[in-house]
C-alpha cells in the first residue's frame, strides 16, 4: 500500500517510469496533508487562552477534518487501484465476440471508476477548504501560515483531481454520465477557487 510507504520510498516510486502512482494519488495526498494541517491548527487552538469563545467550533472542525483526512488517505491508494483496473481491462482477451463484449464493458466500468475516484477527491478537498475558511481568523493566530498552507494544498488537490476527471472523460461512451461528472467537477473547481481566495484573504490580514 502506498500510504504505508516511507516518504522517500513513495517519492522514489512516484519518480519512476511506472505510470502509477501518478497525479491522481498525489492530488489525494495533497488534500490529506491539507486536512492534516487543519487538524493541527485546531489542536493548537483547543484549550488555549483567548480562544474559549470559538472552542466548540474548533472542536467540530477537528472532528470533520480528521474524517476527511482518513478518507483522502485511503484514496491515495484507491486512485492507483482505479488506474490499474483500467490497465487490467485492456489486457482482457478479445478473440471472440463474447470476449470483446466483456472486455468493452470492463473497460467502460473501469473508466467510470477512474472518474468517480478523483471526483470524490475533489469533493473532499473542497471540504478541507471550507473547514479552513470556517476557522480562518478565529483559530490560533500563531498557526495562521499553517492554515494558509492547508488551503493551498487542498486547492491543489481539487485542481489535480479535476484534471484526472477531465482526462478520462473522452473514454466514456455514456454521454449522460460524462456530462454529469464534468459539470460536477467544474462546479467543485469553481467553488474551491472562491473559497481558497477567501481563506488567503483572511490569512494575509494576520501575516501581512
Amino acid at each position: 500500500m502506498l500510504i504505508k510507504m516511507q516518504v522517500d520510498d513513495f517519492i522514489e516510486e512516484l519518480a519512476s517510469d511506472s505510470p502509477a502512482p501518478g497525479g491522481g494519488s498525489v492530488a489525494a495526498l495533497s488534500g490529506a496533508m491539507g486536512a492534516g494541517l487543519v487538524s493541527m491548527v485546531a489542536r493548537l487552538t483547543i484549550g488555549k487562552k483567548g480562544y474559549e469563545d470559538v472552542e466548540d467550533l474548533i472542536e467540530q472542525t477537528l472532528v470533520a477534518s480528521e474524517k476527511i483526512r482518513a478518507e483522502l488517505t485511503l484514496l491515495v491508494d484507491k486512485d492507483t487501484q482505479a488506474f490499474n483496473r483500467v490497465m487490467a481491462a485492456f489486457k482482457m482477451p478479445k478473440e471472440t465476440q463474447a470476449e470483446k463484449s466483456l472486455r468493452s464493458d470492463a473497460i467502460q466500468a473501469a473508466f467510470q471508476n477512474a472518474i468517480l475516484t478523483p471526483l470524490r477527491v475533489a469533493e473532499l478537498c473542497l471540504g478541507v477548504l471550507e473547514l479552513a475558511l470556517s476557522i480562518a481568523g478565529k483559530a490560533n493566530q500563531n498557526a495562521a501560515s499553517d492554515l494558509g498552507v492547508a488551503a493551498q494544498m487542498a486547492y491543489a488537490g481539487v485542481q489535480g483531481a479535476v484534471m484526472n476527471v477531465k482526462i478520462n472523460l473522452p473514454s466514456i461512451k455514456d454521454l449522460q454520465f460524462s456530462e454529469e461528472k464534468k459539470t460536477k467537477a467544474l462546479a467543485f473547481l469553481k467553488s474551491a477557487k472562491n473559497v481558497q481566495g477567501q481563506v488567503l484573504q483572511e490569512i494575509n490580514k494576520l501575516i501581512g
